[in-house]
């Protein structure tokens, strides 16, 4: 692309301290959230036509760490599909060359609430076994790849506004539970016996997340195309033991983001399927976009890179980080 028909794509705008370049088709751009790796704004695709999230990476070059969680954060992005796992759209830069590389914005799915709002409102068994089951579901495909969440789970706080008074029915508008017979065999005394299960202290007596999608609590709503949907792929298999320079992590994910620019021209990753936002049961689609309830931005597949990573955009919600 040459340089003047790139700069005619894009516009900035001030959000905050920061200034946004976007591209174009992202318009009403709206800051939702900030921390030490990025600031994230909602804001409408025109060519989706649908709302979206834009983090806009911090300092991804500031030191060697930066940029090594800024292609970890591209690298599993790409390669995570699950419709319990927060969706990548796009990936792109205002920059014309490797030389004046600077900045990587990254547009996801935007949900519609957060996960620590949802427990604040008044959920009933079916909807508190559901959401456990979505969670699970993530965390098992995640886990099957290698990759490691953090030790609890957190939702992408900074990609969900905020709505006063937003009710589950709004954010859940179609979901068809299980027939009576089962739905009414959701307990609290089950609930207590998975949280029991959970919360122990020795790993190794800990519940697993298959042990729990099997848990009579959860299993209701057991789906194989969302619990044994297949690992990702993910390329660098040493994607963890890297060490370069920083410039040649930039180099890295200049290649990483021109590539995904280029897959994703249309707004989806060409060669692998759009992102799904809605869990499915028995072929019916349930929640929204808001069902996927995890975001890869924190995972490594180094435990030591999945524990220092920053927390400050997001908050920790449910014991699942409890489970094995």
């Amino acid at each position: 692309m040459s340089r003047s028909k790139r700069d005619n794509n894009f516009y900035s705008v001030e959000i905050g301290d920061s200034t946004f370049t976007v591209l174009k088709r992202y318009q009403n751009l709206k800051p939702i959230g900030s921390g030490a790796q990025g600031i994230v704004c909602a804001a409408y695709d025109a060519i989706l036509e649908r709302n979206v999230a834009i983090k806009k990476l911090s300092r991804p070059f500031q030191n060697q760490t930066h940029a090594k969680r800024a292609y970890r954060e591209l690298v599993l992005m790409k390669c995570v599909n699950h419709k319990n796992i927060i969706g990548l759209l796009n990936v792109f830069t205002p920059q014309k060359s490797l030389e004046e590389f600077q900045d990587v914005y990254i547009v996801m799915e935007l949900m519609d609430a957060n996960l620590c709002q949802v427990i604040q409102m008044e959920l009933d068994h079916e909807r508190m076994s559901y959401l456990l089951y979505q969670m699970l579901c993530g965390i098992k495909h995640l886990h099957s790849a290698g990759i490691i969440h953090r030790p609890t789970v957190r939702t992408y706080v900074e990609n969900r506004p905020k709505y006063a008074g937003y009710s589950f029915e709004k954010l859940f508008p179609d979901v068809l539970f299980p027939a009576d017979s089962e739905h009414n065999k959701l307990k609290a005394s089950q609930a207590r016996d998975l949280l029991s299960k959970m919360l122990v202290i020795d790993a190794s007596k800990r519940i697993s997340v298959d042990e729990a999608l099997q848990h009579p609590y959860i299993n209701v709503w057991y789906d194989p195309s969302e619990a044994e949907a297949p690992p990702p792929k993910i390329p660098d298999k040493q994607l963890d033991e890297r060490e370069h320079t920083i410039e040649e992590w930039k180099e890295l994910i200049y290649k990483e983001v021109m590539d995904l620019e280029e897959r994703t021209k249309n707004g989806v990753i060409r060669g692998q399927p759009a992102p799904l936002g809605a869990a499915m049961i028995n072929g019916s689609q349930h929640p929204s976009s808001s069902s996927s309830v995890n975001d890869v931005s924190s995972m490594s597949t180094d435990p030591t890179l999945a524990s220092d990573t920053d927390s400050s955009l997001e908050t920790s919600a449910g014991p699942l980080g409890c489970c094995r």
